[in-house]
């Protein structure tokens, strides 16, 4: 018996979104626990979050059985680093990452140096990575690992951070950050 479908990603990140959304509007609007600029931030925050989640798994093609796809689950894997890049792929991992590497000072103010983001964004990328890697070992979907990948999305949110670090330099831009800014959502 053969079992081949597809999982759209509207089917989970629709009702995440959701649920993410009631919750930030009763500690925003109900209990009062952030302010209207801190709930722009973590609207903002998870539309980017599950834009990436998007991106990086789905559609889901599950294709189990006598006819799924027959090679070693380990073949997916690169562990070569740069040698093996393919480098539109490269960039744009790097810019996919962007945005959390300005996200993360703003939801926790302990993100607060270079060397911090760049641990949390490859534990990020890490996690996508081995995700991939068990969607497609259980599942049969065709996503590859690639260390490229977790090496482009450690720069991007690398980068970001010190485009947000330049940013703030401005003071204009300081004093915004500074109402957004939340000091411990983690």
């Amino acid at each position: 018996m053969s079992i081949q479908f597809t999982i759209p990603s509207w089917y989970i990140l629709v009702p995440l979104f959701l649920v993410l959304i009631i919750t930030f509007v009763n500690k925003t609007f109900i209990r009062k626990v952030f302010s209207v600029e801190q709930f722009v931030l973590m609207l903002t925050f998870t539309i980017y979050s599950l834009a990436v989640l998007h991106l990086v798994f789905f559609p889901i093609d599950v294709n189990i059985g006598p006819f799924a796809n027959q090679t070693p689950w380990y073949s997916s894997i690169n562990f070569i680093p740069i040698l093996t890049i393919d480098v539109i792929t490269f960039f744009l991992n790097i810019v996919m990452m962007i945005p959390l590497g300005i996200y993360l000072p703003l939801l926790k103010s302990s993100y607060n140096s270079t060397a911090r983001i760049a641990r949390s964004v490859l534990c990020v990328s890490l996690c996508l990575e081995v995700i991939q890697l068990l969607i497609r070992v259980t599942l049969g979907n065709g996503r590859s690992t690639d260390i490229n990948d977790i090496i482009a999305n450690t720069l991007g949110g690398v980068f970001g951070f010190l485009i947000y670090t330049k940013l703030r330099q401005v003071k204009a831009i300081r004093s915004l950050t500074d109402r957004f800014r939340i000091s411990g959502l983690f």
